[in-house]
């Protein structure tokens, strides 16, 4: 920026598209991908795709997007879907034919003297006065006249754009500081709350990065440096974080590879932040050389956001599920990759047979040594119990095969009683029985004396 110089009679001005993934016209992008790829001369090395192919293959994921609301399956019509992956490149690539066919063919009396551009949002220095000219010539140029600009001029010698504002000086240069809404409310994540260490400095050391990264001058730098201090003090950040980060960002960097390379040659595992017993495993983790990252068990947005229609239970697939008895308080723990309702199915017709009978002493005595095909029957023939089949319900969800069989196993141990003949698929290491909030069930897998039972005698 210090080699931008405004003249006398120049101005800051922005321009905003408005909605712009959804207004993104599908049949024009596509083309101007066709003339791009035909263009590209380093295609057949990077893919053995034809052109042909690419684009029809876009055509289908741009053109087949479908979402559910209240029970009713609609189809997008028109633009790209929000949250795919593939609008922002689609969106993008509109967006750079679009300003080369904006500024090639603007009139002379409002060309931009500078135009930056960052997807949806552009930054432009013009003529006072030709605003809006400018803006109705943008919006002349998509002959589809979905896409539509609107535009913010400089407020007392001053434009933010992203997190930036800059500033006219009077000389005609100009300054960056870093830029925050009159509803910003200097609230970052707050020192007590239930993450790890390394995020909260993390925190520290974003903020003042940017401040590296965006304001020019040295005293600009110290006043946001300070404010950053103090904002993140009232967030109860003790003054030794500010001094452990400036150590970590004042240490010299290591020769040979680089921290992105050594983390990438060694092992990562993920695992969720428990308090007191995330830090240790770290510990122990990284004597081993493996690298850990952590992640949230529970968060905000899995609480209070449900932007997609609750499917119902039965037509949920790769889950781990409980059947409760409603004889006694036991339950059965089992996973399937099947839908919920089929493998509720299944267990219903095995136990049918059992559940009408009455069973007498000496036929129970005869039910107790025949192992039946499921434990749940194995328990309906040894104890006349009755399951609770209203209450089935699905309590995990994992469509990895070998992750929901360690979650089942999990399940299994961290709930007790439960009918289950044995601990699951996987077996499960003792080490996890002081991380799990409920006691070991007394299965047969894991107690040679005979169990307990509460059930009541029909």
């Amino acid at each position: 920026m210090s080699t931008i110089l405004l003249e006398e009679g120049d101005m800051f001005l922005s321009h905003d598209v408005v909605s712009l993934f959804t207004n993104t016209p599908i049949p024009e992008t596509l083309e101007i991908i066709r003339r791009r790829l035909e263009k590209d001369r380093d295609l057949k090395n990077r893919t053995n795709l034809e052109v042909k192919d690419i684009l029809e293959l876009l055509t289908v994921i741009v053109t087949t997007t479908y979402f559910m609301f209240r029970d009713n399956i609609y189809q997008q019509k028109f633009g790209t879907a929000t949250g795919s992956p593939v609008s922002p490149v689609l969106a993008n690539l509109f967006m750079e034919w679009l300003e080369e066919q904006a500024i090639a063919t603007a009139p002379i009396t409002c060309r931009p003297k500078l135009w930056k551009r960052y997807v949806d949002d552009v930054m432009e220095i013009v003529k006072r006065g030709v605003q809006q000219e400018l803006t109705d010539h943008l919006n002349a140029t998509d002959t589809t006249g979905n896409i539509q600009f609107t535009y913010e001029e400089e407020q007392n010698g001053t434009l933010p754009f992203l997190d930036t504002l800059l500033v006219r000086k009077e000389d005609g240069t100009v300054k960056l500081l870093v830029y925050r809404k009159t509803t910003h409310t200097d609230q970052y994540l707050n020192f007590q709350s239930h993450h790890p260490l390394h995020q909260k400095l993390g925190v520290i050391r974003t903020l003042l990065d940017r401040c590296n990264a965006v304001v020019t001058e040295e005293q600009d730098k110290q006043l946001e440096t300070q404010h950053v201090k103090r904002d993140l003090s009232r967030c109860g950040y003790p003054q030794w974080t500010f001094k452990k980060v400036e150590q970590q960002r004042s240490r010299p960097k290591q020769k040979g590879k680089s921290k992105k390379q050594e983390e990438k040659a060694r092992a990562m595992v993920v695992i969720p932040y428990i308090k007191g017993v995330t830090e240790p495993l770290e510990r122990v983790f990284r004597k081993h050389n493996v690298s850990t990252a952590v992640r949230p068990k529970t968060t905000l947005r899995s609480l209070l956001v449900h932007p997609k229609d609750k499917p119902d239970d039965l037509v949920k697939t790769d889950c781990v599920y409980k059947i409760p008895c409603k004889s006694c308080n036991e339950v059965y723990i089992g996973e399937t990759g099947r839908t919920f309702g089929t493998r509720l199915d299944e267990h219903k017709k095995e136990a049918d047979s059992i559940e009408v009978v009455k069973y007498t002493r000496s036929q129970k005595r005869q039910a107790q040594q025949v192992d039946k095909k499921s434990a749940i029957t194995d328990h309906i023939a040894r104890h006349n119990c009755i399951i609770d089949w209203e209450g089935a319900k699905v309590i995990d969800r994992e469509d990895n095969r070998r992750t929901r069989w360690i979650k089942e196993a999990v399940w299994i141990r961290k709930t007790a009683p439960v009918m289950n003949r044995d601990e699951g698929a996987y077996k499960l290491s003792r080490i996890w029985d002081s991380v799990l909030t409920a006691k070991a069930p007394p299965t047969s897998a894991t107690y040679s004396g005979e169990k307990q039972h509460s059930s009541q005698k029909l």
